[in-house]
């Protein structure tokens, strides 16, 4: 998936997107052991797709708490 396209959605819709690339790639890792994988780069572009979405996830983290500090230290100031 592309980053933009990643950006674009909500933060319960990357979560659920989360939890379905973990099982996908708990999936992917079962077939390999087992020899059952063919194409052994799906690992490696779903480790990448999940660390999108984390950077993404933890960049409206960032956002949200930078926005209510700054809501605390203006009533604080008062």
């Amino acid at each position: 998936m592309n980053f933009k396209e990643l950006k674009k959605k909500k933060e319960s819709e990357l979560h659920n997107l989360l939890a379905e690339s973990r099982d996908k790639l708990r999936e992917l890792r079962f077939k390999d052991a087992n020899k059952q994988l063919k194409t052994v780069n799906k690992i490696s572009e779903l480790k990448k797709v999940i660390a999108k979405i984390l950077t993404i996830l933890n960049e409206k983290k960032k956002v949200v708490n930078g926005l209510s500090n700054k809501v605390v230290e203006t009533k604080d100031s008062k």
